[in-house]
């Protein structure tokens, strides 16, 4: 070992300087590739740690050569754009080979794949292997027994919170605000855990946020310029129970035990919805044999050996959905859903057969079913979810079954509006809580203690069915005359008013009452057409009006009429800007489905908030 070759492994775990303090070496040649200190440099340019741990073991080797201990040399070609592209097939170690073979060196490497591919090509080889010892994180030391999480910002005095969930306190955990240097310093060292810890997983790696999953914590790490600071947060859950801990009735616990197979376990965070979730899942593996397995990003779940917690694979759940469906498991957990594409993939495996337990943040009961209600058709959402269990406080608050029929939705009268309706049930008593059901081109879920309420106190308030009719042929309407005020009364289940401008009432009768006779047989009652004093025939600039949403399968289209193609318009949600867009000729923002705007416009849908637009 008179010549020393390194690859980037054995670099970055500062092989060297252990095996010449180890073997005792006098005065090696260490031969540095230039493909070494070109990927060294590729991962310090991107704030990776290993890459600057890496420049530092070089720097470390010089100090060593002034002091007579060694003789270090940069010799090889640095790698082509091609061999970069490459690196993970395997170019680049294919360059640092080819220097170690015709400096007759030998190669010191931490790579297992490396080194024996050169004991192969007849490489003498060094394989360095460094073997783990378990060292506790600093930031494990700050918690305790209640502790929920920890939270570390540079400038600030450390924080927790404490306690279980629903008796939670954010609480000092110490006196003195953690510098910068503190907090990297923590940052670099579980970051280093991360790579040598075979239980510590790099869930998340971008420009500025990093997320790892150490054993039972899950750290998520953020620095400038994603955050104005360096922050460190880490959470770890505080209970570890079983189902039999948990208030359930033997009603529920047989649904759970034999007919229970689409599961939506909501709540807001910290609630208690991850600690349910494993009791389950502990019981649906320990107590009835069933295979389970997990979906998770990042997996935090703590849950037996037997359990196993599948990431996204290359990126994607898609992916990993697809593996699952081979695997064929008896129910799959899914922690957590919230993009289109995950209620999308929750469904397509239950509609394949597989029992599945999904994790959703509400703040209501119904919120669940709401929010998988618009992302699916809705001929299949008992097929999808047949049991929610709303969770509270660490316990179950409130438990819906969901079952389909076809009936005349609560609140209507006529018999010709009869049309599939979902109905959303209080499991225990059986109570009809909400029922969902199509309404023109909505999907409606309507409460049923509104519709109660309103048809108790005629005198006081407008039925909710009256409003929602109210809200959809107004849309319709503004479909027609965008820039024109409009007003709409429902004077009876079977009639409503529609207040325009004179001018304007041609174009919503059509040719001989066709349009409107449209417009009627989709709303389900008749309309009268009556005159609106005094209305302008135009927007003003900066007036806002409510805005249309079509949806379809691979997008939400905004329509905001033929009349305003090709103009600038600011979009509000709620009273709160979301964009500007250019429209089409047609006078339609088209926003593709799956991307967060779209997601955006969906929730604001599911809540009920206005969607406006303002004519720039």
């Amino acid at each position: 070992m008179k010549t020393i070759i390194p690859d980037t492994s054995a670099v970055i775990e500062g092989a060297i300087s252990k095996i010449i303090a180890e073997e005792d070496l006098d005065y090696p040649e260490i031969i540095v590739p230039e493909a070494v200190v070109c990927e060294l440099e590729h991962q310090a340019n991107a704030n990776r740690n290993e890459g600057i741990n890496g420049l530092k073991e070089l720097q470390k080797l010089q100090e060593a050569q002034d002091n007579g201990e060694l003789a270090i040399t940069f010799k090889g070609k640095r790698p082509t754009n091609y061999d970069i592209k490459y690196a993970k097939s395997g170019e680049i170690d294919s360059l640092i080979r080819d220097l170690a073979r015709s400096e007759f060196g030998t190669l010191v490497t931490n790579d297992k794949v490396q080194a024996e591919t050169a004991k192969a090509q007849g490489i003498s080889v060094y394989y360095f292997k460094q073997e783990y010892k378990h060292k506790e994180l600093s930031i494990e030391k700050l918690f305790d027994d209640d502790t929920m999480s920890v939270h570390l910002k540079e400038n600030v005095v450390p924080m927790a919170k404490k306690g279980k969930p629903g008796h939670v306190e954010f609480v000092k955990i110490g006196d003195k605000p953690y510098t910068y240097s503190d907090i990297l310093d923590i940052y670099n060292e579980i970051l280093e855990k991360s790579r040598s810890d075979p239980k510590s997983y790099l869930e998340s790696d971008k420009d500025g946020s990093t997320v790892i999953q150490s054993r039972e914590y899950r750290i998520s790490m953020a620095k400038p310029p994603f955050s104005e600071a360096f922050e460190i947060t880490a959470v770890r859950p505080v209970a570890n129970v079983s189902l039999d801990e948990y208030n359930i009735s033997e009603k529920l616990m047989e649904r759970i035990s034999k007919s229970a197979e689409g599961i939506l376990i909501s709540g807001s965070p910290g609630a208690g919805k991850s600690t349910f979730v494993q009791a389950l899942a502990k019981y649906y593996a320990e107590d009835l044999n069933k295979i389970v397995k997990t979906m998770e990003s990042p997996r935090d779940l703590q849950l037996p050996a037997e359990i196993t917690q599948y990431a996204p694979l290359e990126g994607s759940m898609e992916n990993t959905a697809d593996v699952l469906l081979l695997v064929r498991p008896d129910y799959t957990i899914y922690d957590e859903l919230r993009k289109n594409s995950d209620f999308n993939i929750f469904a397509d495996m239950r509609m394949a057969g597989v029992g599945m337990i999904g994790v959703v943040h509400a703040t209501r009961p119904i919120d669940a079913i709401q929010r998988i209600s618009s992302r699916v058709e809705l001929g299949i959402i008992t097929s999808v979810v047949d049991t929610s269990i709303y969770i509270e406080d660490g316990d179950i608050k409130e438990v819906f079954e969901t079952k389909m029929t076809v009936k005349v939705p609560s609140g209507m009268k006529e018999a010709d509006l009869a049309r599939p309706v979902i109905e959303i049930r209080d499991f225990e008593t059986g109570e009809l809580k909400n029922e969902i059901y199509t309404y023109g081109e909505q999907t409606i879920v309507m409460d049923l203690d509104l519709v109660n309420n309103s048809s108790s106190n005629p005198t006081t308030a407008k039925s909710a069915v009256d409003r929602l009719a109210e809200q959809q042929i107004l849309r319709k309407i503004k479909r027609l005359i965008p820039k024109s005020k409009v007003g709409v009364e429902v004077i009876s289940p079977e009639r409503a008013n529609i207040y325009i401008n004179e001018k304007y009432i041609p174009k919503i009768i059509g040719k001989n009452g066709k349009r409107i006779a449209e417009i009627e047989k989709d709303i389900g009652i008749s309309l009268g057409v009556e005159i609106l004093e005094n209305t302008p025939g135009h927007l003003a600039r900066g007036e806002k009006f409510e805005v249309d949403i079509i949806h379809t399968k691979k997008q939400l289209i905004l329509d905001l009429g033929k009349v305003n193609g090709t103009q600038n318009f600011d979009i509000f949600v709620g009273g709160e800007y979301l964009l500007t867009a250019t429209t089409s000729r047609k006078g339609e923002i088209k926003i593709k489905r799956g991307i967060e705007l779209s997601d955006i416009l969906l929730d604001a849908i599911e809540m009920g908030l206005d969607i406006t637009a303002v004519k720039k």
